[in-house]
């Protein structure tokens, strides 16, 4: 048994295709047909509300996507009624968005069931030692996340 570690490629597609179907799952989990967002919709919104108020380039930046493409979604989550934009009070020129009161009650509301599932599979087929191990590969998914390095 060789104790050199995969090659990053090889990682690579594995980490992908586990958190594709784990993704996959958490949204049977705690379906959201009955709501009119998608994911990305929901993310955002979870990021508002965990950071506050930001600006929309601000939130390009830290859900990885194009300026463009976060002005069409803030715009989907202010037209129903999920966040407000107030002009930054330390710089007219910009704009913040901002969590609404139905916008934090969403963000409770799905993750909660997505997150009890979870939790639930965690605790019955994993043991100790392996929930660490996961407890670390959350960690490092998240520095990975927040990289600077392409």
């Amino acid at each position: 048994m060789s104790s050199e570690p995969v090659p990053p490629e090889g990682t690579a597609v594995e980490l992908m295709r586990a958190m594709t179907r784990l993704r996959a799952r958490l949204r049977t989990e705690a379906p959201i047909d009955d709501l009119p967002w998608n994911w990305s919709h929901l993310t955002t919104l979870h990021r508002i509300v965990t950071d506050g108020p930001m600006t929309v380039s601000e939130l390009a930046q830290a859900e990885h996507v194009r300026r463009q493409s976060m002005a069409e979604t803030v715009a989907a989550l202010r037209a129903g009624e999920l966040i407000t934009t107030a002009k930054d009070p330390n710089d007219g020129r910009k704009v913040l968005v901002s969590a609404a009161p139905a916008g934090r009650t969403l963000t409770e509301r799905i993750p909660a069931a997505r997150e009890a599932w979870l939790a639930e599979v965690i605790g019955s087929a994993l043991r100790a030692p392996e929930r660490r191990t996961l407890d670390k590969a959350a960690e490092i998914m998240n520095r990975l996340a927040d990289s600077e390095t392409a």
